[in-house]
């Protein structure tokens, strides 16, 4: 039987190599969809939780991955010899950047080696990790062909850029657009079909990956800019005494022109601050300097020195100097209502308070502990004596749900809101408060 008539039918098995925070979610779509479905992941201990039916993702309904698991249309392996068993595999690894924001492809490219000696005829691979525009084609595709396999001859290859928003209550895996670019024709309706059998949702093509690829980079540099403008905003019109948050919201009546994009103590999580700079690492390649997104970087880096800079103004108007200070960060998530804390600036706003030798504590109703410099932390508990023990009370993540920002309003000697939380929750009666700042 053909592939592409396995996918139409079903009875195609589908392998997802790593099972974070994008391979799962998809996982569990395709298991849902009917196929059988084979996890790869090197850490021993989350194919472990697989197999017994426990979720770790929060996009996930626990209760769907424990019946996909029980009905034998899921289960996961740290046996690559596996990979033999499946007629589509997809990529899912992780993409980081050094500390000089250089790509670091090496996950990727283990995947496509472990593929690659286990590689058989009419087989579908598609990445979907994000990466720079070229990688499929350039990287993975020669890796591919060692096998003795050719592309678009003997297995396909495409690119599926990720979309996963981690706590996005309107948009999981299942209702997101999907792009997809093959390096053939035939391997773009491939790779279409097996997401439109999948997803409920329209999944859009492209002329190649390298598109696709693009595309993803698009997405989250229109971000980062954005980001950066919203922060600028705020440093220059506090200079000037404009309210940021009012300005924003006047601006926001506009119908048309104008997109609200907010100010805080910096972007948080895998795309926004780690995608723009893998054009920027391909664009050297064509001698171009990508002058936008490095300053957007720069500005959205330096907003955890600002947030600790404002503290310092606030405490000196309380005569109160930072050092020794006691300093509650309330968040540390790098968005509200999750526990992911890659990227988080709350914890670089935490280390520049230890640097000025504050002394920081936390909460986080959904980090209940985070490693910090090599020891587990724990999050305090919010309870109004713990509060107006406190120096000062610094909100990092706005987390709509499980604070209570009333007593945090009520008990805190200085309350400095980086992210319009307490207005979002109380509304503007609380700006006559005269322990309460905004960003």
């Amino acid at each position: 039987m053909m592939l592409l008539e396995k996918i139409r039918e079903k009875t195609a098995h589908v392998g997802v190599i790593g099972l974070g925070y994008v391979g799962l979610p998809l996982a569990v779509e395709k298991a849902k969809a009917g196929y059988k479905v084979l996890g790869f992941d090197i850490q021993q201990a989350k194919v472990d939780m697989v197999n017994r039916g426990e979720n770790y993702i929060g996009d996930i309904v626990p209760q769907e991955l424990k019946e996909l698991v029980d009905s034998g249309h899921l289960s996961a392996t740290t046996d690559y010899d596996r990979i033999m068993e499946c007629d589509v595999v997809t990529i899912c690894v992780p993409t980081p950047l050094d500390k000089f924001k250089q790509p670091d492809l090496s996950y990727i490219i283990n995947s496509a080696n472990e593929i690659s000696k286990r590689m058989h005829k009419d087989m579908l691979v598609v990445l979907e990790s994000t990466t720079y525009p070229g990688t499929t084609e350039e990287v993975v595709k020669p890796i591919l062909e060692q096998s003795g396999l050719k592309v678009g001859k003997d297995f396909h290859l495409a690119f599926s850029p990720e979309r996963v928003d981690p706590g996005n209550a309107r948009y999981k895996t299942h209702n997101t657009p999907k792009v997809v670019g093959g390096c053939t024709p035939e391997c773009t309706e491939i790779a279409k079909t097996l997401y439109s059998t999948v997803l409920g949702a329209e999944v859009f093509t492209v002329s190649s990956p390298k598109e696709a690829e693009a595309t993803k980079i698009l997405e989250n540099t229109f971000r980062i800019v954005n980001c950066a403008l919203a922060n600028e905003m705020a440093i220059v019109y506090n200079k000037m005494g404009i309210n940021i948050w009012e300005v924003i919201a006047a601006a926001s009546t506009k119908p048309f022109g104008y997109v609200p994009f907010y100010p805080g103590p910096g972007v948080g999580g895998h795309c926004i601050p780690l995608d723009p700079f893998y054009l920027t690492y391909k664009a050297r390649e064509y001698d171009y300097h990508t002058r936008l997104i490095e300053l957007s970087g720069e500005i959205n880096d330096n907003m955890p020195d600002y947030v600790v800079e404002r503290l310092m103004d606030i405490l000196n108007e309380q005569e109160k100097p930072l050092k020794n200070s006691k300093i509650m960060l309330l968040g540390i998530a790098y968005k509200g209502d999750i526990d992911d804390l890659r990227e988080s600036p709350a914890l670089k706003v935490w280390e520049e308070l230890e640097k000025k030798e504050a002394n920081v504590i936390y909460h986080d109703p959904y980090c209940k502990t985070a490693k910090w410099k090599g020891r587990i932390v724990e999050s305090v508990k919010l309870m109004p004596e713990t509060v107006a023990s406190c120096d000062a009370i610094v909100i990092t993540t706005w987390h709509k749900h499980n604070v209570d920002y009333r007593m945090v309003l009520d008990n805190a000697k200085v309350l400095f809101d980086t992210k319009n939380a307490v207005v979002n929750a109380l509304g503007t009666a609380v700006l006559s408060q005269t322990n309460y700042y905004r960003l």
